[in-house]
């Protein structure tokens, strides 16, 4: 062994200081064995957005789905209880004061929000698919808009903002949505 401080040759064993100087030795390191066989790494699973983002969409596009059923079978309830397709109510055969000329004037409003329901459903998960850079903004507005709607509306709400509204899932979502722009003009100037 060599002293690092004055180049003495100082004899191996389990001498602490060096004789000639009075350094401090350096320990010697420890031997390096290998490890057979080598430990086998974890596979990484794909980050959250990733591994979520196909699954999403598909979920909006059945909600969407839904409502539009939803809001048809609730134009076909309304507009049976105001012509009194029901038989004898409390309120009279053909509803009372809220009758066909009342129950009549809702349809309109039932449909029109059925409608503005299934699309807003349906752009958010055409967005998300298409990995589109607007679809993580719209999917996060959607997700708050439909928490009331309990309970598929408020499951699929917090599942949204589960996937999407961390701070690193919008970094990666931009990642996404800037890759698939890059691959989509590479493939038109080929």
């Amino acid at each position: 062994m060599v002293c690092q401080a004055c180049g003495a040759q100082v004899a191996a064993g389990d001498v602490r200081f060096c004789p000639n100087c009075g350094a401090q030795m350096a320990a010697p390191p420890p031997p390096v064995y290998a490890q057979y066989p080598p430990p086998m790494s974890m596979p990484m699973a794909p980050p959250r957005v990733q591994r979520n983002l196909q699954t999403l969409a598909m979920l909006w596009c059945i909600y969407g789905v839904y409502r539009f059923a939803a809001g048809l079978m609730g134009m076909f309830f309304v507009r049976a209880f105001a012509w009194g397709r029901f038989g004898d109510w409390p309120f009279g055969r053909y509803g009372g004061p809220w009758g066909p000329h009342f129950m009549g004037g809702l349809l309109p409003v039932i449909a029109t929000v059925t409608v503005l329901a299934a699309a807003f459903a349906l752009i958010t998960a055409y967005g998300l698919m298409t990995r589109k850079p607007w679809g993580r903004v719209l999917a996060i507005i959607a997700a708050i808009l439909v928490l009331i709607k309990f309970p598929i509306g408020t499951a699929l709400g917090i599942y949204t903002l589960w996937v999407l509204l961390p701070e690193e899932s919008g970094r990666e979502y931009d990642r996404l949505s800037q890759g698939d722009g890059q691959m989509g003009s590479a493939a038109v100037s080929s």
